[in-house]
């Protein structure tokens, strides 16, 4: 059987890319296409060393997963050490998923001619039956990754966040909601609902005790060098919840939000922060709300 090199590189460069921009969607991570391209060029070349090699280091299980290794870090580069086992993970459920599919499709081609060695896997088959093979798997594979994402943990629904605003800082438990949607109208800038209570040590109390009657026009109890510095400041943001469709918030932007969860700490600095004048439970198991768009 006549084995042409170009082909086979090109075929595992394919599929290797393919396996790649699975693992990055379904990990959420930013898609660099030439990243991707590189790390899909080195796994094939192995491939073909591994092939042609009489040396049976090639095939050594060390090697293969240092290599894994390499392409997982040159393909997304985790800053830590569980974010990259995490990364390994997914890439190696997601190889044996399009490994199988692969097989199962060319079992049903049925090619005259196979041929394995050194775990690639060679026949005369068109180039479109690996193509097709590889769409399959990644419809499936995203689409399983998919529905189990969606069962959100009640650890996975918490987060902690840190707020600066008026140069100081307060930290304090979020819950992801994914109901809350919530922008200023005007900048379409995301907002994050925040008990009124938390923010004393950052917002005068003049102002947190009396978002309501603000909230009608009413400056009776505000001093007047405090309303001058803030009510260029402050925003007011629609909401619509259960039971009150046409609901208005008080809302101020912070001078940045750290979000905080066990695999990541982001820093967003275009976020206003809406002032709730009641509390959000009963426990205080969490005090703010957070957008899941903000993660």
């Amino acid at each position: 059987m006549t084995i042409y090199i170009d082909v086979v590189l090109i075929e595992n460069i394919i599929m290797n890319f393919i396996i790649l921009l699975a693992t990055g969607i379904i990990l959420k991570e930013k898609i660099k296409i030439a990243r991707l391209l590189i790390a899909s060029l080195i796994g094939a070349i192995y491939s073909l060393i591994s092939y042609i090699s009489i040396l049976k280091i090639y095939s050594s299980i060390l090697l293969k997963l240092i290599l894994s290794i390499i392409i997982i870090y040159i393909s997304y580069n985790p800053q830590n050490i569980k974010k990259m086992w995490k990364s390994l993970i997914i890439f190696y459920l997601t190889s044996f998923a399009f490994g199988g599919a692969a097989f199962a499709l060319i079992y049903i081609v049925k090619p005259q001619e196979i041929l394995m060695k050194n775990g690639l896997f060679l026949g005369i088959y068109p180039l479109k039956t690996i193509m097709l093979g590889a769409i399959i798997a990644f419809v499936i594979i995203i689409s399983a990754f998919t529905v189990v994402k969606s069962r959100i943990t009640k650890k996975d629904m918490f987060c902690e966040i840190e707020i600066k605003l008026e140069e100081k800082k307060i930290k304090t438990v979020a819950m992801i909601d994914t109901g809350n949607m919530l922008k200023e109208p005007i900048s379409q800038t995301p907002v994050i609902v925040v008990e009124h209570t938390l923010l004393y040590n950052c917002i005068p109390k003049e102002i947190l005790n009396n978002l309501e009657k603000i909230l009608g026009g009413d400056f009776e109890n505000i001093p007047e060098d405090i309303k001058e510095k803030y009510i260029s400041k402050l925003k007011l943001i629609p909401f619509a919840s259960l039971g009150k469709q046409n609901g208005m918030l008080i809302g101020i932007k912070a001078e940045y939000v750290k979000i905080k969860n066990e695999e990541r700490e982001e820093k967003k600095e275009n976020i206003i922060i809406g002032i709730y004048n009641k509390s959000l439970t009963k426990k205080g198991e969490y005090r703010a709300l957070l957008g899941i768009e903000l993660l």
